[in-house]
């Protein structure tokens, strides 16, 4: 299977009404399916936005014709997984099919907002596991009764359905959580080009299962001014280990930008108009094997962005 291109929305830069704009770009452009985020609180107040993921994805369902995943829903603390699995069910309908729920563990950053206690990552494990199972069995459309160890569903009953179940891809960067998407997900997703982890997602029970990356870039007409809108909306790309998944609130991620320089949060971001930059980054998924690949372009060169893909970068590759 060849890889296939697609287009990551990011919610927390960009309003409702320009990311549904950006998705008739991105289809314009020859994209080849779209990727949205979905967060309470963006990373940074810079970034500035964080629209609620479903009402876009309604809208993105009625403008255009792509296929949509998340990138990524936590079904676990704030909303409940019987009310995720009503809210994808819906999105495959309106969709057409063409709806991939993407999920993970989350982050307290997102999560922590209905004053409920953050959970150790092995907790979280457990909780995605169950919730996994929790929404295919609403998806099933019978009556479904669950006492499980936490979550708890009542006589629920789904009555908007597609005609197919929408597949779940996991996120997971983790060997622990890599194992776990190989186990129960119809897919594996990742942010980064690593082959060990593809690797061990199919080792774990995810052989010919669809593999899912994402990448930022930043197009502008000289690199240093992309590299300088990078690191200034996007610093939080230069930020390692567990913070990510641990810390609360956008100035706790501000306080760490602080010490990210420049050539740290832009290590792995393709910035500038070099096609040949772009495209070998894109490369490196494909060889991973990556069997779509998520573009987001950093700022707000959004239409140039899709003229330089689809005239130069997108041909490079296919």
């Amino acid at each position: 299977m060849m890889a296939r291109f697609g287009y990551f929305l990011a919610c927390e830069e960009h309003g409702p009404d320009e990311l549904v704009r950006q998705a008739k770009l991105a289809e314009q452009a020859g994209f080849e399916g779209l990727w949205i985020s979905d967060h309470y609180h963006p990373w940074t107040d810079e970034q500035g936005q964080s629209a609620f993921v479903w009402t876009v994805i309604g809208a993105l369902a009625e403008a255009i014709r792509l296929p949509i995943t998340t990138a990524v829903t936590c079904p676990l603390v704030r909303i409940h997984p019987a009310i995720v699995a009503q809210a994808a069910a819906t999105a495959a309908v309106m969709s057409r099919g063409g709806f991939r729920l993407g999920v993970g563990t989350g982050e307290a950053l997102n999560e922590h907002i209905v004053g409920a206690r953050w959970p150790s990552a092995e907790q979280r494990r457990e909780m995605l596991e169950e919730a996994v199972g929790v929404m295919r069995r609403l998806w099933t459309g019978e009556l479904v009764t669950h006492r499980g160890e936490h979550y708890e569903v009542d006589t629920a009953r789904l009555y908007t359905l597609p005609e197919e179940p929408p597949p779940i891809y996991i996120s997971g960067f983790g060997e622990k959580a890599v194992a776990l998407a190989g186990q129960i997900g119809d897919g594996y997703i990742c942010t980064g080009p690593a082959a060990d982890l593809v690797r061990a997602f199919h080792e774990s029970g995810g052989q010919g299962k669809v593999v899912q990356g994402g990448i930022k870039v930043c197009y502008a007409s000289d690199e240093a001014t992309a590299r300088k809108t990078a690191h200034r909306i996007w610093p939080t790309e230069g930020i390692q280990g567990e913070a990510s998944q641990l810390l609360p609130l956008p100035r706790h991620f501000e306080q760490l930008a602080g010490m990210v320089s420049e050539e740290e949060a832009t290590r792995s971001v393709p910035c500038g108009p070099d096609p040949e930059v772009h495209a070998r980054a894109l490369r490196e998924y494909v060889e991973a094997g990556f069997d779509e690949i998520y573009v987001c372009q950093i700022g707000p060169e959004q239409d140039a962005f899709f003229d330089f893909y689809a005239e130069q970068v997108l041909p490079l590759v296919r």
